[in-house]
């Protein structure tokens, strides 16, 4: 796929998938009219795009973004949930929990670039990401407990993981917004960005991450998360399967080797 072309998920297109210099994955949010609300139907197309993406090998960095204005992602379509009996809800669970997975356990490093609203499943989905660049038009948020409802796309495990089980509850039990710039400063987004330069300096920060070797990438992740919360020992003991997998791999050798020889790595990845 070249940087031009755009392949698009699900029969109603709101999820599309764009390349940025052969390395670089653009996982677009482009439901406008709903301000990327997810309904059954974009979540199956977030989960078709995701599992395309994690089976590709020449991603070596995810961004996701949104083509609306002033919001990210508001979260769950309510207007759809509305007419739901509860069967439907249970008839629609796995959709969803597919989607949210989907981000989650992307392979390669992933970056959320958010601006205006990440609410709830939006910024679960945010959440899912290893980093999040936001500007200051951001507001993030899980108000689900404001519905009769508690965060379902890993955000009662996330968040904690971000900023701590008190800071977290205090935001999931208020349900409380949290603007930009707050937000910079409890952690809950990680790096802050003018105005409209979201995009961008995430898909720059995707870059760098790219030029380095899609096996290591891998490897580290898998090894960071797989590792968190577990004892050191047992940690230590994941980072070393993980480090062999890639100190005898392909990567590994021309890493060296173009170390040695002054010049840019061209990484097999494998």
């Amino acid at each position: 796929m070249s940087a031009a072309e755009e392949v698009r998920y699900g029969d109603d297109g709101w999820v599309a998938v764009r390349r940025h210099g052969g390395h670089v994955a653009e996982l677009v949010l482009d439901r406008p009219r709903a301000m990327n609300a997810v309904s059954t139907a974009m979540a199956g197309s977030l989960a078709e795009a995701c599992a395309a993406l994690a089976a590709d090998p020449t991603a070596r960095a995810v961004v996701v973004t949104s083509t609306h204005e002033r919001a990210f992602c508001v979260g769950a379509d309510l207007k759809e949930r509305n007419s739901f009996t509860d069967d439907d809800l249970r008839r629609q669970r796995p959709h969803t929990r597919a989607a949210y997975t989907g981000v989650l356990e992307l392979p390669m490093p992933t970056v959320a670039a958010v601006h205006g609203f990440a609410l709830g499943g939006g910024f679960e989905i945010a959440l899912s990401c290893d980093l999040i660049v936001a500007d200051r038009t951001a507001v993030v948020g899980l108000p689900e407990v404001f519905v009769g409802v508690i965060p379902g796309g890993g955000g009662t495990q996330l968040l904690p993981r971000r900023v701590g089980a008190a800071r977290a509850a205090e935001l999931v039990f208020t349900a409380r917004r949290v603007p930009a710039g707050e937000a910079a400063g409890l952690g809950l987004v990680d790096t802050l960005v003018d105005e409209g330069r979201d995009r961008e300096e995430a898909l720059a920060l995707a870059g760098r991450i790219a030029a380095n070797s899609p096996v290591g990438l891998r490897a580290a992740k898998r090894a960071m998360r797989l590792g968190h919360g577990t004892d050191l020992r047992a940690g230590l003991e994941i980072e070393e399967a993980a480090w062999r997998t890639v100190a005898f791999s392909g990567d590994r050798a021309e890493g060296v080797a173009a170390f040695a020889e002054k010049r840019t790595p061209d990484w097999p990845g494998v």
